[in-house]
């Protein structure tokens, strides 16, 4: 019976999946391709770029530059997380989290230090705005125009990398 169960999730997960409105970019795409050490290159030689505005499309990349990376960042975003929408003003965003896109987790947005590297980057900042996140940091820098690679780490240690796409333009 449990394996019936784990059958049923599986194909309505991969149904819901399958129906996404939006494929990630072509810069995502090539994101996904790479291997963990490229993208810590690619990160440690890339600005922070401008503290963005508004709504960005969220990517986890959770095995990077392997063949289901992809599988994985499209499951990421239909169920867990979907992005963030920055306000400059505040200085904070929120994130869109769940299958409807939830706002919730507020975290700080401020330009620091990375702990990967030390160069400056955008740091998202949850230890004093969550207490479910509270020892989450985020950091993200621009590798491209309106596209940012991002680190995350869970009490200091590296997790993983992930991506947020604005639109052009706004």
């Amino acid at each position: 019976m449990n394996g019936r169960r784990i059958a049923v999730a599986l194909v309505a997960a991969a149904l819901l999946v399958s129906c996404r409105t939006s494929a990630p970019s072509a810069e995502v795409n090539n994101l996904l391709k790479m291997s963990q050490a490229d993208l810590d290159k690619l990160f440690s030689d890339s600005p922070p770029g401008p503290i963005p505005a508004g709504e960005a499309k969220g990517t986890a990349i959770v095995g990077p530059g392997t063949s289901t990376s992809d599988e994985i960042a499209a499951f990421v975003n239909a169920f867990a997380w979907q992005g963030k929408i920055f306000d400059p003003v505040s200085g904070t965003l929120v994130n869109h989290i769940g299958p409807v896109g939830t706002e919730a987790i507020l975290a700080k947005v401020y330009v620091g230090n990375s702990l990967i590297d030390g160069k400056p980057c955008i740091v998202l900042d949850y230890s004093k705005t969550s207490l479910v996140a509270r020892w989450i940091r985020d950091e993200i820098r621009e590798v491209a125009p309106r596209t940012y690679l991002g680190l995350v780490y869970v009490r200091g240690r590296k997790l993983l990398h992930f991506t947020l796409a604005f639109r052009q333009g706004g």
